[in-house]
């Protein structure tokens, strides 16, 4: 067990990160180790199944965000326990970005309010000027995070192509093709044309290689064939599309970009229809992928057919000492 920095939240009174609020009778609060990942992912998946109706997390989800290098578990993260159960949990990456969830069975304990309370008293002694959480529409999150003040950021959807929908090869400009990108060798060019792309979206905090790797290159189970690329003549990497293929039998992108200077050619389509053949191929009976509004990518989705599922709110707050 990881133990660095690892000190824990008795009893009724949250001394350590001077919240304003007590956990209920009989909870505890402490740092969350890598030996919690099934725990964690049990909260957060039940927590997704009760507000989604679907579960979409993978356990794997979860241990590549604790692997991303400016991420640190032990200081960023925490737990809140009945006895030895994990009922809830909270991580702020950046100071920006939060994931919490309470499980059902505990809902209406207080548990949500502090975990809140947790994550915007971290991004603000940490220097952030700004914490934020996405939530399912509609959802106990959304509800609980606007009674607090959470302004709207962006909305996000989530597509999926129906399942009677044949995936059609989509044509590619002359002098230019897909293919597989070389492990290894350009892992960087690919983190690159999508860092890119993604920087241009108002609002977005960078992320770097060592913090882009793990979400799918570092994660367990990683194939090559999971990124695919459109090259130009020179075979320079212009566009890249990576995949991911969870247990549920889902091929899904979990990011595609083209860069700027070659938009307008239907690459990025030719990619998205090249990278579910090759999932489909993998034996993927679904194919998807997430959009939100900062993109203007959701009518190229609506185009070839896909259609929204979900829809997800990001919601922010500002949490700097003279807000």
């Amino acid at each position: 067990m990881d133990t660095r920095g690892e000190s824990s939240i008795e009893g009724h009174t949250a001394i350590q990160h001077g919240l304003p609020r007590a956990l209920a009778d009989g909870l505890t609060a402490r740092p969350l180790t890598p030996d919690d990942l099934q725990a964690a992912f049990a909260v957060y998946s039940a927590a997704e199944l009760a507000d989604v109706g679907i579960v979409m997390l993978e356990p794997e989800d979860i241990e590549s965000d604790w692997n991303r290098a400016s991420f640190d578990l032990a200081t960023q993260s925490v737990g809140v326990f009945d006895g030895d159960t994990l009922i809830g949990g909270a991580e702020v990456f950046k100071t920006r970005r939060a994931e919490a969830a309470v499980h059902p069975d505990h809902r209406g304990r207080g548990v949500g309010t502090w975990l809140a309370d947790w994550t915007e008293d971290l991004a603000r002694r940490e220097g952030g000027s700004k914490v934020g959480q996405t939530c399912y529409q509609g959802s106990a999150g959304e509800r609980l995070l606007r009674d607090r003040g959470y302004d709207d950021a962006w909305t996000s959807w989530v597509l999926e192509l129906p399942a009677d929908r044949p995936i059609v090869p989509q044509p590619l400009p002359a002098g230019y093709a897909i293919r597989e990108a070389v492990t290894g060798a350009e892992d960087r060019d690919v983190y690159q044309v999508i860092e890119d792309a993604f920087n241009e979206w108002p609002d977005r905090t960078p992320s770097s290689f060592e913090d882009w790797y793990p979400r799918l290159l570092g994660r367990r189970g990683f194939e090559p064939w999971q990124i695919r690329v459109a090259v130009d003549g020179d075979d320079r990497i212009v566009g890249a599309a990576c995949t991911i293929l969870d247990s549920a039998g889902e091929a899904y992108i979990d990011q595609l970009a083209v860069r700027g200077d070659q938009r307008g050619k239907g690459l990025a389509r030719a990619l998205m229809a090249d990278a579910f053949a090759h999932g489909r191929e993998r034996g993927a009976a679904r194919f998807g992928l997430s959009t939100d509004s900062r993109t203007g990518a959701l009518g190229l989705y609506e185009k070839v057919g896909m259609q929204v599922t979900q829809t997800w709110v990001a919601l922010a707050i500002d949490v700097a000492p003279d807000s």
